[in-house]
């Protein structure tokens, strides 16, 4: 019995499904919405697990929120996640094992093991979404830091605009690099607070010079970003995933970086571990503890 129960839970819906140890996924994905409350959470969860109980030998948990290095415990939840989530006990979930790992993680393990910065030492995972998660991977291992809050995204990039954060800070790389922080630069370039980030790529599309300027402001942002992060870990590779990275162009992020790295040289790629990866690599690491 090589099976695991995979649980993805974002702030809008749960997604699951079982996933063996070569990180394959074996049923259906089944997705739910995420409900308002503590508890109701905790209850759809026990209804989940029980209905697979007798099939796996764990199960693992990709989360929103940081998470102990224990892999028991959220420890710093996010404001889309109902109040008091955090205080969940996973382990009463279930009769057997429930490993949980913070969702970025989780993905970027995922690319480590079967994705795009597999057969690599070293690597960068970031998630451009609505906001922006991270993941990195040292000399073979998950960096986690002291508290297990390791790879959160929230650094200075620029002193100039004063853009606020999810955060509570201002000017953080996040909030340059996520889809919030293309519309917002979208907003100073087209002087309107209703354009989206649809808008600004359907105009970049058929060639609006603004639209295009947006963009490659956009990706500029998130190259620093990018640099900064390679000259602290020295990577191998960045992968880029999320809603947003499609609209990335890598060998432009590559180009720049590798000119001005005071590092080695490094790869930039889109992620290939589908948008399942915080499942499977929550499943994946799940493997790796028990084996």
């Amino acid at each position: 019995m090589n099976l695991a129960l995979g649980i993805d839970i974002g702030g809008t819906k749960i997604s699951y499904a079982l996933i063996n140890q070569n990180g394959e996924i074996t049923t259906e994905i089944e997705k739910l919405s995420t409900p308002k409350t503590k508890e109701e959470i905790e209850n759809l969860l026990k209804n989940i697990i029980s209905k697979y109980e007798a099939q796996i030998l764990f199960t693992a948990i990709a989360t929103a929120g940081a998470v102990n290095n224990e892999n028991t415990k959220v420890i710093g939840s996010t404001a889309n996640l109902a109040k008091g989530y955090k205080d969940i006990d996973f382990q009463k979930l279930s009769s057997k094992k429930v490993f949980i790992e913070n969702d970025a993680n989780c993905a970027a393990w995922a690319e480590y093991k079967i994705g795009a910065s597999k057969d690599t030492n070293n690597s960068i995972m970031l998630t451009l979404g609505t906001g922006v998660g991270g993941g990195i991977i040292i000399n073979n291992k998950l960096l986690k830091g002291k508290s297990g809050a390791a790879g959160e995204m929230h650094f200075a990039l620029s002193r100039h605009s004063k853009r606020a954060c999810t955060c509570g800070a201002y000017d953080c790389f996040e909030a340059y690099a996520s889809g919030n922080g293309l519309r917002q630069t979208g907003i100073e370039i087209f002087n309107d607070e209703d354009i989206t980030t649809y808008d600004i790529v359907e105009k970049a599309r058929n060639n609006n010079p603004k639209a295009i300027q947006t963009l490659e402001i956009w990706q500029n942002d998130i190259a620093l970003g990018v640099l900064g992060l390679l000259n602290i870990f020295d990577c191998d590779c960045v992968v880029l995933s999320g809603s947003m990275e499609k609209f990335v162009d890598t060998k432009k992020i590559e180009e720049f970086v590798n000119k001005k790295t005071v590092t080695t040289p490094t790869k930039i790629y889109h992620a290939k571990a589908s948008n399942n990866s915080g499942m499977i690599g929550a499943v994946l690491l799940g493997f790796d503890l028990i084996n």
